[in-house]
């Protein structure tokens, strides 16, 4: 059975419908018709690298993945747009020209990038969202439920104030970039949870998720509210959460409050460890970023049931509608389930965790 998910771009809400459908259609797919074999070249265009995952994880799982598929004969190309919108643009112009087979794009701003998408559809070249749905007539969306990591983000804060909790306790937000549909996804889970537990005191979205804006938004929060009277602080990403933490500490918060973030980067994990901060969500990348190469190799080689068996949801864009999709599952880490998560999975190693200044914190969550 197909899920149907509605998303629309926007800064603080997102719009979803599930609703059973049919057999997946390619009505917003690319209308060529892919004869490749295994000598398939993918384009990668990431987003940013602020978050550190794009370029240690994302992508090298990727290109290893595409090998694996293609006997070693296929080959990616790689872009990393800087959180650029201009700058990802004339990178995707460039894979246009050098004739790709098709592309694989995590965009930096998902409306601004219609329009290189609609020229690489006119060139016969299919377009993956990854990670981010961008609008256009993309040939299919390779993602994680982000709604979920918004929900799993909010109820993990209502755990950690615990029996206690008061609809009077304040809450800050720190959300993602209005350019980025996820970011709507994330909070509107958040709020799914937090509504009428809490007192949303301040809320702020933070252009292009950068670390310096949220620390600064943070300190403007803790001069409104009072350093004494934040019980909780809502992050949509580990790197703001980082950010938060120096905001509170430079005000002088010898006890910070719980505080979420995202995508398990390994200064989260130690923050973790150490309690500075309570949770992150981990997103196997391995997951989405395997799924994402399979879906892209299928698409060229023409393999249409393999490819429907790879896209068993579908979304809807401001633009498109019913886009062949892949949602993952995500995953709290929090203390307990630090070993059982990126450990496991071979995101992180204990070495890489338990550095010298996280030794004894380490002992203490039973890492070692």
């Amino acid at each position: 059975m197909r899920r149907r998910i509605a998303i629309a771009v926007a800064a603080s809400t997102m719009s979803f419908s599930l609703a059973a459908c049919g057999a997946l259609g390619a009505a917003s797919g690319s209308e060529a018709s892919p004869t490749k074999g295994d000598d398939v070249t993918v384009g990668v265009l990431m987003p940013e690298k602020t978050n550190t995952r794009y370029e240690e994880f994302d992508y090298p799982i990727i290109k290893k993945k595409v090998a694996e598929l293609t006997d070693k004969k296929g080959r990616t190309l790689y872009a990393n747009g800087e959180a650029n919108a201009k700058k990802q643009a004339s990178q995707m112009q460039e894979m246009i020209d050098e004739k790709v087979d098709v592309i694989l794009l995590d965009a930096v701003d998902s409306h601004a990038i219609a329009g290189m998408v609609q020229k690489a559809k006119d060139a016969g070249i299919p377009v993956i969202a990854y990670d981010r749905l961008a609008e256009g007539p993309i040939d299919g969306y390779v993602s994680f439920d982000n709604e979920l990591v918004g929900e799993v983000q909010g109820r993990s804060l209502i755990e950690a104030l615990g029996s206690g909790i008061d609809s009077s306790d304040k809450i800050v937000m720190i959300n993602g970039s209005p350019s980025d549909p996820n970011a709507g996804q994330f909070k509107a889970g958040a709020m799914s949870e937090l509504n009428g537990k809490v007192t949303i005191a301040e809320t702020y979205d933070v252009d292009g998720w950068k670390p310096e804006i949220a620390q600064k938004n943070m300190a403007e929060a803790i001069n409104a509210i009072g350093k004494g009277n934040i019980k909780a602080v809502y992050s949509a990403n580990d790197a703001m959460a980082g950010a938060a933490i120096q905001a509170m500490e430079s005000a002088g918060m010898t006890k910070l409050p719980p505080i979420t973030g995202q995508d398990a980067e390994l200064s989260a994990v130690q923050r973790i460890v150490s309690g500075e901060q309570y949770m992150s969500v981990y997103k196997p990348y391995p997951d989405e970023a395997e799924a994402a190469a399979e879906m892209a190799v299928t698409k060229i080689q023409g393999k249409d049931i393999q490819f429907d068996a790879l896209a068993t949801d579908s979304v809807d864009s401001p633009t498109n509608k019913d886009i062949p999709a892949q949602l993952v599952q995500v995953v709290a880490l929090t203390r307990d389930n630090i070993k059982s998560t990126v450990v496991k999975d071979g995101i992180y190693s204990v070495k890489d965790i338990c550095t010298s200044d996280y030794k004894s914190a380490c002992a203490a969550a039973g890492l070692s």
